[in-house]
């Protein structure tokens, strides 16, 4: 028994022991495994080179030479030495490749992590250099495109900010068409701008909006399709990519203007349907479009189709509401004889008298517009009222001081003729708050009101009544100098 015990012990012992050994030669053999490919490197040809060098210098020492014939000691310890020299050599010249190695993986690394302004310094001239020149050149051009890349962000950003900055301020589609052309103009860092519709009445193209070059010019452009670029983009419905040559010109002042190289040129296409093009030339830089400009331009374009398209239907339903309501208020003047046509005269008074102020167009359209329907609430007006023959009592002229109040109410509830209800309303408002219906004076009265005063009160004074006589033009026209400053302006 105590045999078996004393051997027992001797087992556990030996198993510890061999336990303790293989816990330690584990974290050796990690520590190796964990350590960097230099370290690595420097580990293994120790053992491979200085090693077995180790064990010849030990052989050298104890050696008996005598024995042998063809190396002497002396022979053999200077074939020593040349061995160790030549480790030393081979341990330089090899870790001087791979640190080479190593600054390459680094240098990828930092790329990776997106650090790429700085490049591999190499003077090597064999596959190592070739490579980490290689590796150079592909970091310079992807800090070029990350460059590029960015610039086109900043472009998008650009363009996005100022056509959504400047849509809630443009009036109409002119306004938002000349935005665009600026907008794309400045982003790209091209000197001119164009964009050309199709009259469908003669087939060629004219200048709706522009930018860079005198509008005055522009008036008389009328380009075939198939001629220039802009023709040929919409005879060809394929966009236009032309670069600058040193030895480009063109006979052609229009095309020059407007067409010269560095050029690109995209269609206006709606379901496939041509209605214009879009063109922007000419470089601040002196550098060519790209790829990248022509996909920029095409996808501003298919956006300005779209709204060039919905411009044209909403113009379409909102001339026919105008046209409606018009034909109301001639047919309330058809019901009087003596006021017939009395609309479209005020509409001619009232144009020339905002032409004569230098009013901007869309105001003097305003004018024309609301002096065409300034009347039109008198359909809420009997007929008893209106056909009198004779001037009206104070109860009948209260009644027809509501017209301006039905007519207001009539248009209010259309968009698009919603600015025509101050006029409408106001337009028997005098300087000195004696109109009607709110009474308003001076400047508390709109221009576009004044105006309609004028016209409206010259028109009727010069109009036969059943109960008077028309005033002559001189008449008239003093008339209202008379009461200048105090019931007109």
């Amino acid at each position: 028994v105590r045999d078996k015990r004393v051997d027992q012990n001797r087992q556990d012992c030996h198993c510890q022991k061999m336990k303790d050994n293989n816990a330690t030669r584990k974290p050796i053999l990690t520590s190796v495994k964990d350590e960097s490919v230099l370290r690595k490197f420097t580990i293994f040809f120790v053992i491979m080179s200085f090693l077995p060098l180790l064990i010849i210098f030990i052989v050298y020492r104890e050696i008996d030479f005598s024995t042998f014939g063809l190396l002497d000691k002396n022979s053999f310890g200077v074939l020593v030495v040349l061995l160790f020299f030549a480790s030393i050599a081979g341990f330089w010249g090899t870790r001087k490749i791979l640190v080479t190695i190593l600054r390459i993986a680094s240098k990828a690394e930092d790329v990776a992590k997106g650090n790429i302004s700085e490049s591999i310094e190499v003077k090597e001239r064999d596959e190592l250099g070739e490579l980490a020149r290689s590796f150079n050149q592909i970091t310079g051009r992807l800090e070029d495109n990350i460059q590029r890349l960015k610039a086109s962000k900043k472009i998008l950003q650009d363009v996005l900010f100022r056509i959504s900055s400047g849509v809630s301020s443009a009036h109409n589609i002119d306004s938002f068409l000349d935005l665009i052309v600026e907008t794309v103009v400045s982003a790209l860092g091209a000197n001119i701008g164009a964009l050309l519709l199709i009259d469908n009445q003669v087939n060629e193209l004219y200048v709706r909006a522009s930018y860079g070059i005198d509008k005055n010019k522009t008036k008389s452009i009328r380009i075939k399709p198939g001629e220039t670029a802009a023709g040929w983009v919409v005879k060809e419905a394929k966009p236009l990519l032309v670069p600058f040559l040193g030895s480009q010109e063109n006979s052609d002042p229009k095309a020059l203007s407007l067409f010269g190289a560095p050029l690109v040129c995209v269609p206006l296409l709606y379901q496939d349907r041509i209605i214009g093009s879009l063109s922007v030339s000419g470089r601040k830089n002196r550098e060519n479009f790209n790829d990248d400009d022509l996909l920029l331009l095409s996808n501003l374009a298919s956006q300005t189709s779209i709204a060039l398209e919905n411009a044209r239907l909403s113009e379409d339903v909102e001339r026919t509401y105008f046209e409606t309501i018009s034909a109301l208020a001639i047919a309330v003047e058809a019901k009087d004889p003596y006021s017939r046509g009395h609309s479209q005269h005020v509409a001619e008074y009232a144009e020339k008298i905002a032409r004569y102020l230098n009013l901007d167009e869309p105001t003097v359209g305003i004018v024309r517009d609301a002096a065409m329907l300034h009347d039109v609430g008198k359909i809420g007006i009997s007929d008893d009222i209106l056909k009198k023959p004779a001037e009206l009592s104070d109860e009948e002229r209260s009644i027809m001081h509501q017209h301006p109040l039905i007519g207001e109410s009539i248009i209010k509830p259309i968009h698009y003729l919603s600015r025509l209800c101050d006029p409408v309303r106001h337009h028997h408002e005098f300087l000195n708050g004696s109109g009607y219906p709110d009474r308003l004076k001076a400047d508390q009265i709109s221009i576009v009101a004044r105006i309609l005063a004028v016209a409206d009160s010259f028109d009727a004074i010069t109009a036969e009544r059943p109960y008077r006589k028309g005033m002559s033009f001189q008449d008239a026209k003093q008339e209202i100098k008379r009461y200048s400053g105090i019931y007109y302006d």
